[in-house]
């Protein structure tokens, strides 16, 4: 189809990048955002080959390779500092095709927002919207609107939209941890700057990745029950009581970290659910199937709604909403799918079931690492880009 018009609601990874991949082909697209100043959830994201590749085809791979850490190993210790597994890589980028990069999020942001060719109108809360068969209209909140051929509804897992499309609202799902994360300054008596350096234990975690800038990117998980919480101040006495007795390296972490710019997240999930696409309306990222980040697939994921929502839009011409239902009945398998393997995955590492979370441990222990990026691998090439 062409000559389209497109309103997209939501400025985060899955936003621009469907903007950009839209632009690209062609059609007029403006972006809105509620917030006034862009500042991302979280410090990092793991951004795996499929999610890399949708930017290469993009033209953005240089750029993306410049933000993003040299990531050749993972390396798995136990918390009393016992070698669990060390991986190499490089198995898995020369069966996928594509390194991986770490990459903090304000960079990212900051990549696609100056690749972003159009319209980013912040400080506009859509609140709403009217189909009327042949046009869409967002409803903002200051009374304005914007018409166009289709709306996207990228505004992520408190989506405003959701309820709309699926004719009921979805409370997100806690997963049952508590997530801290950060940047520091990258230094090998915290970790090879090659590797991701993950310690678990005790149903917790402790990781460092290497991302652009010569930093890593840190993070914590600790099952807690919902609603807990903690004033930034404290955070660095909170992370030392829960892991006492760790490693050095885990002590040293924790004393590098910059509190008062260390995100402290309950993580949730969403879905999975049936509906992405009514009439003129499609869901895409996080609020249709937003992931926990235990597969590192949360923005993967979005970038893949953007591949797959553009091909569609530019190669069938029946209509606007034959188009969309083709994207939902796609994307709707492969994500959910990893909604659920994510979760399941949330559940073994965090001690949901104790004496899985004890196998998980020994499995550590066991596995060769060619199983591990295998399996990687898998996850990786289910996508639309293999």
């Amino acid at each position: 189809m062409y000559n389209l018009k497109i309103i997209i609601i939501g400025a985060g990874i899955g936003g621009l990048t469907t903007g950009i991949a839209l632009k690209k082909a062609g059609y007029q697209v403006e972006i809105y955002d509620k917030v006034k100043e862009l500042r991302p959830a979280g410090a990092g994201i793991s951004l795996w080959s499929n999610g890399v590749k949708v930017l290469n085809k993009l033209g953005l791979g240089d750029k993306m390779a410049a933000i993003g850490g040299q990531m050749n190993q993972m390396q798995y210790r136990s918390y009393k500092d016992e070698l669990l597994n060390d991986i190499s890589l490089q198995p898995l980028i020369k069966e996928v095709g594509q390194r991986p990069y770490p990459v903090a999020r304000t960079d990212l942001q900051q990549m696609l927002l100056e690749a972003f060719p159009g319209t980013v109108k912040l400080g506009s809360k859509c609140v709403g919207f009217e189909d009327f068969g042949d046009r869409v209209t967002a409803i903002f909140e200051d009374g304005n609107t914007a018409t166009g051929d289709l709306l996207i509804a990228a505004d992520g897992v408190r989506s405003t939209l959701r309820p709309y499309i699926l004719g009921t609202e979805i409370e997100p799902r806690y997963a049952g941890y508590v997530n801290w994360n950060g940047l520091v300054k990258a230094s090998e008596d915290l970790a090879p700057k090659n590797t991701w350096m993950i310690y678990v234990g005790e149903h917790k975690r402790a990781s460092m990745m290497p991302v652009g800038g010569d930093r890593f990117y840190f993070f914590f998980d600790v099952p807690l029950p919902k609603g807990t919480s903690t004033p930034p101040e404290a955070i660095q006495k909170e992370l030392a009581n829960f892991f006492s007795g760790w490693p050095q390296v885990v002590q040293n972490l924790i004393k590098q970290i910059n509190p008062l710019e260390t995100n402290r997240l309950e993580i949730h999930d969403i879905g999975p659910i049936d509906t992405f696409v009514r009439g003129r309306v499609a869901l895409l990222g996080d609020a249709a199937h937003t992931t926990t980040p235990d597969l590192g697939q949360g923005g993967c994921q979005a970038m893949e709604d953007a591949e797959v929502l553009t091909h569609y839009l530019l190669t069938t011409n029946i209509s606007v909403e034959d188009a969309l239902k083709r994207y939902e009945k796609e994307r709707k398998e492969r994500a959910n799918a990893i909604v659920l393997k994510a979760r399941k995955r949330a559940d073994q590492i965090h001690g949901k079931e104790p004496e899985i979370t004890q196998q998980w441990y020994q499995q550590l222990r066991q596995e060769s690492p060619l199983d591990v990026t295998n399996a990687i691998s898998k996850t990786i090439l289910g996508g639309p880009l293999h």
